[in-house]
């Protein structure tokens, strides 16, 4: 049973049952733009999911089902769609190119065992292929480069082996060649059996290999020869010594060599003709690993025991949630990846990181955004479960008798963010529930309350992803937000010593108002706190049971300092004299008295702003280094160093002030065409420059005169 696919019967409906020998799942990477989800819908036209090939243009595409990714014409979301080929199962995971969205990406990359890095025969290498390229070694996965738009005229297999060829070595190995014929793309040469083939409509017929392509053709054969007498002493012997080998000893040579890496395979076709992507198909069966050549392992929580899962059928029952899906019309999806065992609908499930047991109901396979039914999921396979109300990305699934614990994907951290506000100040609570659905999908979103600055913030990938979820809000979840540039979290303190007095005092009918305090004020040292409160009050000027009021009214007026507003840190207050009255002082008046005392002597003791610093590393290609020294200076940030990374890439370390971080993001994107990347955390505060105090001052007195009127 463990090697072939069985038919289920449901309701009529036959569903195929895969073992995890005869599953695939590969992940399709790429820019954006370059072809990856009419790849997609060409590998279901093939297979027969559907009758006719839809259109990225025409919005009908089975992988972009969702509104906004229709009405942009990109992936925003990664989808699966499951294709069977040959008596085998393709779980082909379509994912977005825009950097915006790699959380998709890297949840897929968790998922998939193999990758087709689709690249532009008229774009040729770009970013996002090297991003690929790197993704997929991160990932250990191995990889097909497929070159797309064959049928456009300036389109360049030749260039596209070149320049791969430049960045990663010998291990890039063309296994077919185009054929054209008056500038069209007619054909191929297959380079492990030198055997020419033309295009007649839907048939493939073998051609004559043209004359022009025969000392190429050569070149790419002995290269190929070269990988498979490497594979084993036999072979180099057997290859020294002038010998052939035959198609099925350089098959399964190679097939040895692309699993492990050292041979990274380079096919083309049309996507939009159909052409090339039947024997891509046909390469995934034959070259790319099925689950059980993948690793694999948990934590065995009873025994604390690593628990080898390898995708193996025979042991016991896990599985990962490495998607959700919460969509308005479709309900909620997990999307799972057995890992081991075999799941089958109604079986008890224990969610260990929710310590939760639940029934799994029905099993389904997800083809875009349609959930088929299924009896059963094997190891390795990948499916969904609808309705597992507490389970999110990254759980582990296992059963009560045996809990496995999986790592949690690594996902990229967001730091491009904004404020936003609800247009509609009754939807603040709507679209706090709605950003939580969302975030149950998209790990790289994130809603901070920053409530010293009176804002809540939005923290996404880029400014593209912000703009989504804002569209999403309004088209999906029928609420609008309004986003903005940010408040900076800067503080106010003082560098200086002041000595102040204020009387409160108010007459009005019956009990008046009366408190009088002298206080000090200094810089404490300690930036972590708001203040210092003290009292050396001698021979009862103020009594005792006031000082309570005395701090309240300190700890009231840091919340917003009297420079521009902000909360204040780091400031001394100690209460030496005053008087009272015994008849109109009272808790209030002190309270009052203490609040303007504090106010005077603040502005009195040279008070400043103070600024966040950030501690930034942006990694970057060596020869942008310059480029992105020069822009940091312009943000005002000190560079500290620069390391040396893998890849030929630099880190830049620097210090830089908050306010230069705002719009980052893009400026660093199209400094490095797309290639920089950078991370930050706050480092401290630090004095900020006179220009920034004063351009906050003003900003706080235009607003209060505004509110004034």
């Amino acid at each position: 049973m463990h090697n072939a696919c069985k038919n289920t019967s449901i309701g009529g409906i036959y569903m195929k049952v895969y073992t995890t020998d005869k599953i695939r799942n590969v992940v399709l990477l790429g820019h954006g733009g370059c072809g990856k989800t009419s790849l997609a819908e060409a590998m279901a036209y093939l297979s027969g999911i559907t009758s006719r090939m839809g259109k990225v243009s025409d919005k009908n595409t089975i992988s972009d089902y969702g509104k906004e990714e229709q009405s942009r014409g990109i992936s925003i979301n990664t989808t699966v769609v499951p294709v069977e080929w040959e008596g085998y199962k393709v779980n082909i995971l379509d994912t977005p190119g825009f950097f915006d969205f790699v959380g998709e990406v890297e949840e897929a990359m968790s998922a998939a065992g193999a990758a087709i890095i689709v690249v532009s025969g008229k774009a040729g290498v770009e970013v996002g292929t090297e991003k690929a390229w790197e993704l997929c070694e991160k990932y250990n996965l191995p990889r097909i480069f497929y070159v797309d738009d064959m049928d456009i005229d300036n389109a360049s297999f030749r260039q596209v082996v070149e320049d791969l060829t430049k960045r990663y070595g010998k291990k890039i190995a063309p296994f077919h060649l185009p054929i054209r014929e008056n500038e069209k793309f007619v054909g191929y040469i297959n380079v492990i059996t030198e055997a020419g083939n033309k295009w007649q409509g839907k048939e493939v017929v073998p051609c004559e290999v043209p004359d022009y392509s025969r000392d190429n053709l050569q070149i790419c054969r002995d290269t190929l020869l070269e990988t498979v007498a490497e594979t084993s002493e036999e072979f180099m012997e057997r290859y020294f010594g002038g010998e052939t080998f035959s198609e099925a000893e350089i098959r399964a040579a190679l097939r040895v060599s692309v699993m492990d890496g050292s041979v990274v395979p380079v096919t083309m076709g049309s996507n939009v003709l159909c052409q090339g992507v039947y024997t891509l198909l046909d390469d995934v069966i034959k070259y790319f690993p099925s689950p059980e050549n993948r690793k694999c392992a948990g934590v065995d929580m009873k025994t604390n025991e690593i628990f080898e899962a390898n995708y193996d059928f025979s042991k016991a029952k896990s599985a990962v949630v490495w998607k959700t899906i919460v969509d308005p019309f479709i309900g909620k999806y997990s999307l799972i990846k057995v890992n081991s065992g075999v799941l089958k609908p109604d079986d008890m499930i224990y969610n260990f990181d929710k310590d939760v047991e639940m029934k799994a109901g029905k099993l389904y396979v997800m083809q875009g955004n349609k959930a088929i039914e299924v009896p059963e999921l094997h190891a390795g396979d990948i499916g969904a479960i609808s309705k597992l109300t507490a389970a999110r990305t990254g759980d582990s699934l296992s059963t009560k008798q045996h809990v496995i614990k999986y790592g949690k994907p690594d996902v990229s951290v967001p730091y491009t963010y904004k404020r936003y506000n609800a247009v509609n100040k009754g939807d603040i609570d709507k679209i706090s529930q709605s950003l939580q659905k969302i975030m149950h999908e998209d790990l790289t979103l994130k809603v901070v309350n920053d409530s010293e600055n009176r804002q809540t913030l939005l923290y996404g990938m880029g400014d593209l992803h912000l703009d989504v979820v804002a569209s999403r809000l309004k088209n999906e979840y029928k609420v609008e937000i309004e986003m903005a540039e940010p408040k900076v979290a800067f503080r106010e303190t003082i560098r200086k010593k002041s000595d102040v007095e204020y009387k409160y005092k108010k007459q009005s009918g019956g009990h008046g108002q009366y408190g009088h305090v002298k206080m000090r004020f200094e810089p404490s040292g300690d930036l972590e706190t708001a203040y210092a409160f003290d009292q050396e009050v001698v021979g009862g000027a103020v009594p005792k049971n006031y000082f309570p009021a005395v701090e309240k009214g300190i700890a009231d007026s840091v919340q917003r300092g009297p420079l521009a507003g902000y909360p204040v840190v780091g400031v001394k207050a100690v209460l030496y004299d005053g008087s009272y009255h015994p008849v109109d002082s009272s808790e209030m008046a002190f309270k009052t008295a203490a609040s303007q005392a504090f106010k005077k002597g603040f502005m009195d003791a040279g008070p400043v702003l103070m600024e966040p610093i950030a501690n930034l590393k942006v990694t970057v290609p060596d020869s942008y280094t310059g480029d992105v020294m020069g822009d940091l200076n312009k943000r005002r940030g000190r560079v500290l160093g620069m390391n040396p990374a893998p890849g030929g890439k630099t880190v830049v370390e620097a210090d830089i002030p908050m306010t230069g971080l705002y719009g980052y993001c893009t400026d660093l994107r199209s400094m490095t065409g797309g290639r920089g990347i950078y991370a930050y955390e706050f480092a401290r505060y630090e004095q900020a420059p006179s220009d920034i105090q004063e351009k906050e001052v003003a900003a706080r007195a235009a607003a209060l005169s505004e509110n004034a009127e």
